[in-house]
């Protein structure tokens, strides 16, 4: 399928943020003001994060070129190719974390590269942040050089990296660049250029929000106070594991505030200062950066290829930004934020009319969600309480008591969309938060218009499966998870079957679930496959925990301790652990029975042995005294004397 098809009959090059000197000049400029390095192939869309900051900076009326995927290990004529910008140098890693991208959970190099045409691998090197900006440093010495994107948003402070096993310092440590943009960085970057225009030096520019600089050890004020937040040093956190947890903590809690302090950590002789975040876009600034002029395509450079990650979003609309549910093991927030920014009724109608004008569009949009699929428009009923909130949940152990949970304005846009003339269906893609939805607020009319949610959703916004992410079984594993009991999804589940039911719908619930999280050991996975096969599930949509930078879970992964209690956390570190875990996802699979069934003797649960095969347990019958198994014939196993008569 040729994922550029549509661009020939509607688009022009000069559509486009210029990829060549040649396209620079044909929309007639002489020099550019920024050049945008990316790791991803350049699509015009707003879920690619270098179309949004380019596309924005022109709206400020700034020329703005893009070098996607540059060939670091030539001549670097990818780099040399507009000269020194007029303002700075930007640097995005990409869409994604690029060892994330590159490595699966056990570490293997990944065949694929979904952000890059055809899917190709090495299309951009391991820390594409690093590698740029030491060639554009060496290249141009007096250039001021800004990084954003995840992998440098997520890396701000000392982090472990599982791909190398070890805590690394503050990425601006290892980098050439001046400034760090962290979060969605549209203003910050908006801010950098005017006064960069306005002729101040990059080195002076160490309080623009939303920016981490490094600068001499002395800048650091003496103490903590109730706007500044001293971490402990890299150096200490290096000697001590706990010292690591225990500034995590403090970096989540104020990634999460409303107002935050400024964070400082000592590295060396010098210092990493992390500016508070700023509050949340309003709907008119977020209306503002969805609706600029993107093609919504790749760039014709690509024609014939297929780009993977655009195929997935081609069709979608994101509604919001920011994610409330505070996952152990997620790093929305640390990069969006808590609270969300949801763009208006009229701006998210303008872009699905867009999207029916695509020539390939069929009349079924994929994916009506965000973050998470059902948090639009949500918020505190009382925001000063919101911005002295240090919870990084709004969702565990319990709903926020002050969260506004009403559906309705999410119901309205469902069906406003769906009356859309070409829309024959508009499906949700996102992951649907269905403690949320079925969270009871004590309001009658509240309660009944999420229940009335999630009947439309499964009536009618599901593609014939469903998928959700109750993540695992056991409440302690749950817990640290910070996800709702299991019990829920049961009642969600009955829900679904009923809806199927009454409608004559014979769609399927997608759970994902997780293996070898923090505080979960083989015997939880044996529960979990237990209690799924109860549930007549053969799981698919499965994966082994992968620790990335700023989540308490990559945390308690490295130092073994909770960062907000200190109590210490089993995890499977190990290979052998970790496969002990994954098999029991795939019990069903003949060539993991004898392996599951002697793991479930050595743990002493023939239980569950009997649980996930009983023909096994027809087979083997169990002496009441020694739990000694015999052959179906009666004799021990091992033994050649008759049985009793």
């Amino acid at each position: 399928m040729d994922s550029h098809r549509t661009s020939p009959h509607r688009y022009n090059l000069t559509d486009y943020l210029p990829t060549s000197v040649k396209e620079m000049k044909a929309l007639g400029w002489e020099y550019v003001d920024v050049v945008l390095f990316s790791g991803d192939a350049y699509v015009d869309h707003p879920s690619f994060g270098a179309a949004v900051i380019g596309r924005t900076l022109q709206a400020a009326g700034y020329k703005v070129a893009i070098v996607p995927q540059p060939n670091w290990q030539d001549d670097l004529r990818d780099f040399r190719k507009f000269g020194a910008p007029r303002l700075f140098f930007g640097i995005s890693a990409g869409a994604m974390d690029s060892m994330v991208n590159h490595y699966t959970a056990a570490r293997r190099r990944r065949s694929d590269d979904a952000y890059t045409p055809g899917g190709r691998h090495g299309a951009r090197p391991d820390y594409p942040t690093i590698v740029y900006s030491d060639i554009l440093r060496k290249l141009y010495p007096d250039t001021p050089i800004v990084i954003g994107s995840i992998e440098a948003s997520l890396r701000r402070l000392s982090h472990y990296d599982y791909w190398q096993d070890r805590l690394r310092p503050s990425i601006l440590a290892d980098t050439a660049a001046d400034l760090l943009i962290y979060g969605m960085g549209e203003k910050t970057v908006v801010e950098i250029a005017g006064r960069l225009e306005a002729g101040e030096n990059i080195s002076d520019m160490t309080d623009v929000m939303q920016t981490a600089v490094m600068l001499p050890a002395e800048s650091m004020p003496s103490a903590t106070d109730s706007h500044n937040i001293i971490l402990h040093s890299f150096e200490d956190c290096l000697a001590d594991k706990r010292r690591q947890s225990e500034n995590f903590k403090h970096i989540e809690q104020q990634s999460n505030r409303y107002e935050g302090a400024t964070i400082w950590q000592r590295h060396g002789g010098k210092v990493v200062k992390v500016n508070p975040m700023l509050p949340p876009m309003t709907t008119e600034e977020i209306d503002r950066s969805f609706d600029l002029p993107y093609t919504r395509l790749p760039h014709p450079r690509y024609k014939g290829k297929v780009i993977p990650a655009y195929e997935m979003i081609r069709h979608s609309v994101n509604m919001h930004r920011g994610c409330f549910g505070g996952c152990a093991f997620c790093t929305i927030s640390a990069h969006q934020g808590k609270f969300i920014a949801s763009r208006s009724k009229e701006s998210i109608l303008r872009e699905v009319r867009q999207v029916t004008r695509m020539e390939d569009f069929k009349g079924y949009l994929s994916d009506l969600g965000g973050p998470s699929a059902n948090m639009y428009g949500m918020h505190g009923h009382d925001l000063s309480i919101c911005k002295k909130c240090m919870r990084p949940s709004c969702l565990h152990p319990k709903p926020c008591p002050n969260l506004n949970t009403d559906h309705t304005p999410l119901l309205d846009i469902y069906h406003a969309v769906d009356a859309i003339p070409g829309i024959k269906k508009s499906f949700i893609g996102s992951g649907v938060r269905y403690d949320l939805s079925m969270h009871r607020t004590g309001n009658p009319k509240v309660d009944a218009v999420n229940r009335r949610y999630n009947e439309e959703l499964i009536e009618h916004h599901v593609s014939g499966r469903l998928k959700v992410a109750p993540e695992h079984t056991c409440p302690h594993v749950l817990n640290i998870m910070r996800k709702p009991d299991f019990s829920l999804f049961y009642d969600f589940k009955r829900i679904f079957d009923q809806v199927n039911t009454r409608t004559g719908l014979k769609q399927q619930l997608i759970p994902y679930f997780i293996s070898s999280h923090p505080g979960c050991r083989e015997i939880d996975m044996a529960e979990l496959a237990a209690e799924t096969k109860q549930l007549n599930m053969h799981l698919e949509q499965v994966q082994d925990f992968t620790p990335t930078p700023m989540t308490v879970a990559t945390e308690i992964y490295y130092s073994g301790v909770h960062p907000y209690t200190g109590e210490k956390i089993f995890t499977a570190t190990r290979p052998e652990e970790k496969l002990a875990q994954r098999k029991y996802f795939f019990w069903y699979d003949k060539t993991y029975r004898q392996d599951i069934i002697g793991s479930l003797r050595r743990l002493h649960r023939p239980d569950l042995i009997a649980r996930l095969f009983p023909a096994y347990r027809e087979q083997h019958t169990f002496n009441r005294n020694t739990a000694q198994p015999r052959n179906a014939d009666g004799y021990k196993k091992g033994k050649r004397s008759k049985p009793r008569k």
